[in-house]
């Protein structure tokens, strides 16, 4: 995925997708972060995309 995609994926409503709904990647962060997590986005273009989720020590 593009530089440009990776920074609105966690805006609520985006999607590159005709009929995505563009909520499931801000729910996520969302969820996250309410449980003092993290998740971040690591992407190469044509080759791949991983999503690393941070949870705090306990």
């Amino acid at each position: 995925m593009d530089e440009q995609i990776m920074e609105r994926i966690f805006i609520p409503f985006f999607s590159t997708k005709k009929s995505g709904s563009g909520i499931g990647l801000s729910l996520c962060k969302q969820i996250m972060l309410l449980h003092k997590g993290n998740i971040q986005v690591q992407s190469t273009p044509e080759k791949g995309t991983s999503f690393r989720l941070q949870f705090p020590a306990s």
